[in-house]
């Protein structure tokens, strides 16, 4: 485990989180307008209009995703999801995260938590189903990202993430 304590609340997780995610997406996307929020308290499609941002895919569905980025550039939009857990994992966030990914069909999603990986240790690391963080369609079939959070360097623990980047 990366953390000897823990937070109280899931959403102290959040600003850090999106901190990171910001820095990570400016370093990957150097050339786009770069935006991340805390998300949690409103429906995506709501947030995402508030920004001027059209997503037919979003419009009426409702998610809320605990920390969002979005990368600009002209026509292009490109989303990034984080799901934010301060408990062991369990194949029901795991799904939670599927299902929005299948719906929304971000660039990149990941799962993270201050606890650890909880029973997704077993599925992802013995049994190897790396399959079950598969969403996308067609030749571009993407991988959700699972990781514990360490709260100390805020940011994934590199050595706990799931698929190995």
């Amino acid at each position: 485990m990366a953390n000897n304590k823990n937070v109280k609340n899931e959403f102290e997780l959040y600003e850090p989180m999106r901190n990171w995610l910001h820095k990570y997406l400016e370093d990957k996307y150097k050339s786009f307008k770069i935006i991340t929020l805390d998300a949690h308290a409103e429906r995506l499609d709501r947030v995402l209009v508030k920004l001027g941002i059209v997503n037919e895919l979003a419009t009426g569905v409702d998610i809320q995703i605990d920390v969002l980025g979005i990368a600009c550039k002209k026509d292009i939009v490109k989303l990034f999801f984080i799901e934010a857990k301060k408990s062991n994992l369990t194949l029901r966030d795991l799904g939670q995260l599927w299902a929005y990914c299948k719906l929304i069909d971000p660039e990149e999603a990941f799962l993270m938590t201050s606890a650890e990986l909880g029973s997704l240790n077993k599925l992802l690391n013995i049994f190897r189903r790396e399959d079950l963080l598969d969403f996308g369609e067609g030749k571009y079939i993407k991988k959700m990202k699972v990781a514990v959070w360490n709260l100390s360097s805020n940011s994934p623990d590199l050595a706990s993430i799931i698929p190995k980047i």
